[in-house]
């Protein structure tokens, strides 16, 4: 019950935002937290949860969100030409994330 995300074209600081809301919350939670977050990441990070939903198999009330990681990619390195014919790196930086899914405990 996990998914995961390869070389993300987006900065790993950033996607740990998203996913911080939706970690120890039920699926379904996440999806809708997910669905109306207004930044770039959530629309990928939700169809992730989706995935990881149908590896599950099971109904998305009944999952929770174990955890959710956020690890850095690999650098795409580019160069912007500067005065006097010097170059200047600009670093372009990816994230690679897993959800992992778990089921929900009932409650005693």
């Amino acid at each position: 019950m996990k998914a995961s995300l390869n070389n993300y074209r987006q900065a790993p600081r950033k996607v740990r935002l998203i996913t911080s809301l939706v970690q120890g919350k039920t699926a379904s939670q996440a999806q809708a937290i997910l669905s109306h977050l207004i930044k770039r990441g959530s629309l990928p990070i939700k169809k992730l949860l989706d995935s990881a939903i149908a590896n599950a198999g099971v109904a998305a009330d009944t999952l929770i969100v174990k955890k959710a990681t956020v690890d850095k990619g690999v650098v795409i390195k580019r160069w912007m030409p500067r005065a006097m014919g010097r170059a200047f790196p600009i670093h372009k930086h990816t994230s690679k994330v897993v959800i992992e899914l778990a089921p929900k405990e009932a409650k005693k």
